[in-house]
């Protein structure tokens, strides 16, 4: 038994090692890419100037209070769930590229491949949250229930985009084709826009606003919305997940993480045959 645990301590630390080496590759490559790191650091901040500002006065809040302290919680949540995309769309390229041939070849832990992926996606989606909450107090926006709930409601958007990443690894992996993967990034929209991420779902059709109201992105919204203390908050008879937001994306976390780690685990064992 205490053989069976050592190897096992040494195959754990084996693998984070590697899969930290490949954290470093993946910020490194960033560092030879700097229009990729501009446009990702840009994007939050044009979205909350476009929504807030352009839209904002068009669309009225339920209950009254200001849109764009309605519309952070959202855009938070649509800048987490961009994350499946961009792993995908590296992954893709590693694998159409002989990338993933090469690591396959060389003497380290098979797991720390999509583990590294992973890893630098959460890292970059840290810093992508900060520019984005710098942004939303210089219009206007704030948390209004304190330290902890806050913390709550970044911690939540942190554990769904980890499980989102793992779709994005299995996703890149499935098509092994950089072009391929750079068409499907389009397809990430309606998504987003199909929740109550910018406007309240209470005047969709029937069949779309259960559609919007079952979405991850509207339970991650609307759990922010609640932990934040902004306006926007569902009340009444509404779907489970707008009754049960933070249990909803805790939920949605896990089923990605059960489904998807172990798919994207045997398409990269089986990616080289």
């Amino acid at each position: 038994m205490t053989d069976l645990a050592f190897s096992l301590g040494y195959r754990l630390r084996w693998t984070v090692a590697d899969g930290l080496t490949l954290v470093g590759r993946e910020l490194g490559r960033l560092r030879h890419a700097p229009g990729e790191i501009v446009a990702a650091l840009i994007f939050p901040a044009v979205m909350v100037v476009l929504f807030g500002y352009v839209f904002g006065s068009a669309i009225q809040v339920p209950d009254g209070g200001n849109y764009r302290e309605y519309l952070m919680p959202g855009l938070f949540a649509m800048v987490t769930f961009s994350a499946w995309l961009g792993v995908m769309t590296r992954t893709a390229a590693d694998a159409s590229r002989g990338v993933m041939d090469r690591f396959r070849s060389m003497p380290m832990a098979r797991l720390a491949v999509p583990f590294g992926q992973t890893g630098a996606d959460l890292l970059t989606g840290l810093l992508m949250l900060a520019i984005m909450v710098g942004t939303g107090m210089l219009v206007g926006w704030q948390p209004h229930r304190g330290l902890i709930p806050t913390a709550q409601a970044f911690l939540l958007m942190i554990v769904l985009r980890y499980a989102l990443s793992w779709v994005g690894v299995y996703v890149g992996l499935a098509v092994k084709n950089e072009q391929v993967a750079d068409a499907m990034v389009p397809l990430g929209l309606p998504f987003t826009m199909l929740s109550n991420a910018f406007v309240p779902t209470d005047g969709m059709p029937g069949w779309l606003r259960f559609l919007a109201d079952w979405n991850p992105v509207s339970a991650l919204t609307t759990a922010s919305r609640e932990l934040f203390g902004n306006p926007g908050v569902t009340s009444g008879n509404v779907a489970w997940p707008l009754a049960h937001p933070v249990t909803a994306v805790l939920l949605w976390s896990a089923a990605l993480l059960v489904i998807f780690f172990p798919l994207s685990l045997r398409a990269y064992m089986r990616s080289g045959r």
